[in-house]
């Protein structure tokens, strides 16, 4: 009675409006948005909390995921959808704890078992990333029992295992089928069949997707962000003949609307040059960094690193590269390269260590072997064969060719003495780090973003 009697009070030209909020959202306006779900929040509505913790989760910002995520739990004793999100933040949650994994299946199973089912994604991604915390679930059982039950979201969910069980190219007749059938509710399906059209080299196909995919887009159906997805695929060379200039194409009508195809663009001009000049590629980064994307902060502290396109400059790649670490973990690998190997006129093996181990626990799959290098070689620390065998062995598991002759020689090196204090490290980091590597889960995390947008 004290809160109708407030809302009375103060009048309804002044109240704060959970119906705009929600439409300035789909708009973009998320301004407008947070500042209505947020004085809603205060007054105690769970709706507009989960609303207001879905626009912090989706920033990105470290200190607003810690927001989002105790925003969730004020709310999630009342509100069951609250109770389903925390449960998928924490099952996508960098460095989860044991005991936020299990709360992440709880939670999951919970909002399952309650007729949300958008939890079955985020609930096999946990079970994917982390097996060893769930040893009694077989994951493609639980996806058979799904599936026979009809349940939409478990085709999705069985595409999550063929990319990381390894077999997704002998399962790209069913990845068509799962995404023709899906298409119209899950976007993420233009970006698989786009995938296996270049995989097949089905240019025939691929045209046609295109057309239907930007058709989606002008209508409002797809959004932008699945557009650059597509352009990704089609430069990419690991999945068949690359169309460089479509997804130039395809990026350059979303920039003006969409600021991260401005990045895509200027990514796209370094992996080919022959699309255009230094100057041009520039120019694209600037106007990524003029809407503060860290994506762009990262490419421009790569270029001054690397100094081919660009002269190198160890104290502008340094600059640009701490502006991107906080969200982007390949700038921690270029800035560990720069701390270990001296390029700012001096070695500093404190910080050296921990930008690479930062960005080998988040997937960057050369940070093990400049990790083993700076172990076995000892330039600036006191040389370590344990470590070096340690991560060596995590270079060789990652499929880098070069770590082998290195991992060879640090073993014939390594004492017998401290070959099980060697192994039980290992054994200790592959724990911490799960089975299943960062990259392989780049695009679940895309269908498990589908799948919460589908509720």
């Amino acid at each position: 009675m004290l809160l109708v009697a407030a809302l009375s009070l103060a009048g309804c030209a002044g109240l704060p409006d959970q119906r705009l909020a929600n439409q300035a959202l789909q708009s973009g306006d998320t301004a407008t948005a947070e500042q209505n779900y947020r004085q809603l929040a205060e007054l105690g509505y769970s709706d507009a909390q989960v609303g207001l913790a879905d626009i912090q989760q989706a920033s990105g910002d470290p200190e607003l995921l810690r927001q989002a995520e105790a925003t969730y739990r004020q709310a999630a004793d009342s509100s069951p959808r609250a109770a389903a999100r925390l449960g998928k933040l924490l099952a996508r949650k960098p460095d989860v704890s044991e005991s936020e994994r299990q709360e992440a299946e709880q939670l999951l199973e919970q909002a399952f078992a309650n007729g949300q089912e958008s939890a079955l994604l985020p609930l096999t991604l946990l079970y994917l990333q982390y097996p060893q915390s769930f040893p009694s679930v077989s994951v493609q059982q639980r996806i058979n029992q799904w599936r026979a039950a009809g349940y939409p979201q478990a085709e999705l969910a069985q595409l999550m295992v063929y990319r990381t069980q390894g077999n997704y190219d002998q399962h790209l007749d069913d990845v068509q089928r799962i995404c023709k059938q899906a298409l119209s509710t899950a976007d993420v399906c233009y970006v698989e069949l786009a995938t296996v059209y270049q995989k097949r080299g089905q240019r025939e196909q691929q045209a046609a997707l295109l057309n239907q995919l930007q058709t989606a887009y002008r209508s409002g159906s797809v959004p932008a962000r699945r557009v650059d997805d597509v352009a990704q695929v089609l430069a990419d060379p690991e999945l068949g003949t690359p169309d460089e200039k479509t997804a130039q194409q395809l990026l350059e009508q979303l920039a003006p609307s969409y600021p991260a195809a401005w990045v895509s663009l200027a990514r796209l001009l370094y992996d080919y040059p022959a699309l255009g000049d230094i100057e041009q590629l520039l120019e694209y980064l600037e106007q990524g960094r003029n809407a503060a994307l860290p994506r762009a902060e990262l490419l421009l502290g790569k270029l001054y690193y690397e100094g081919k396109l660009l002269p190198r400059n160890p104290q502008k790649a340094e600059h640009h590269l701490l502006k991107a670490a906080p969200s982007e973990n390949s700038a921690h690998y270029y800035l560990g390269q720069l701390y270990r190997r001296g390029y700012l006129g001096h070695v500093a093996p404190a910080q050296a260590l921990q930008h690479l181990l930062t960005a080998a626990r988040g997937g960057q799959n050369s940070a093990d072997y400049a990790l083993a290098q700076m172990f076995s070689q000892g330039r600036g620390i006191k040389p370590n064969l344990v470590n070096a065998y340690v991560f060596s062995q995590l270079a060789v598991q990652q499929d880098k060719p070069e770590a082998l002759p290195l991992a060879a020689e640090i073993e014939r090196q390594l004492p017998a003495s401290a070959r099980a204090e060697a192994q039980r490290l290992l054994h200790e980091e592959q724990r911490l780090r799960g089975t299943v590597q960062q990259s392989a889960l780049t695009r679940q995390a895309g269908l498990s973003q589908t799948a919460e947008e589908l509720q």
